[in-house]
């Protein structure tokens, strides 16, 4: 005997794995700007009253507000990208982003909770690659014009220290 779903269930199943399957593609496509060295391109991915935060764990979990980077509005976000490419000067380096467990973990309104892990390796142009930094993206999105946009990305780091500086976002 064929077994029968309950109406309207198949289509909040395909609507969840659509909406994930839309998460994974802007977390992918941020990833791979970041790896290219677009990070020009950025706060195309942001509202206007973004936060971005790389945090550590520790002060993450005791709810201290200091960041590695901290940046709140799009126009900090842009001054950060300015200050990489015109006052900063580092040794060239490559990343490699690599994202798992992409999952939504609330639904507010227009507000999407997502929550995905992420380790970044570092190439220096005399060594070989090294793990950078592990951690989880605890992000708020919204959807303007069509597409998601980060509302919130908190990028929280479970390294105990960067044995290199961190420059660009993560």
């Amino acid at each position: 005997m064929p077994t029968t779903q309950a109406p309207g269930r198949a289509s909040v199943a395909d609507d969840a794995a659509a909406l994930r399957a839309e998460i994974r593609d802007l977390y992918d496509e941020v990833a791979d700007l970041l790896d290219d060295d677009r990070v020009e391109e950025l706060p195309n991915h942001f509202t206007d009253d973004c936060l971005y935060k790389v945090i550590s764990r520790e002060n993450y979990d005791q709810g201290l507000p200091a960041g590695t980077i901290f940046c709140d509005g799009i126009g900090m976000l842009r001054d950060r990208i300015v200050a990489i490419r015109e006052t900063q000067v580092y040794e060239p380096r490559s990343w490699r982003h690599f994202i798992s467990g992409v999952r939504i973990v609330a639904q507010d309104g227009d507000a999407i909770c997502a929550r995905a892990n992420f380790l970044v390796t570092e190439a220096m142009s005399d060594a070989d690659p090294t793990v950078f930094i592990v951690g989880r993206y605890d992000d708020i999105l919204v959807r303007r014009e069509g597409r998601l946009l980060f509302r919130q990305r908190l990028a929280v780091c479970d390294n105990h220290h960067v044995r290199r500086s961190l420059i660009m976002p993560l």
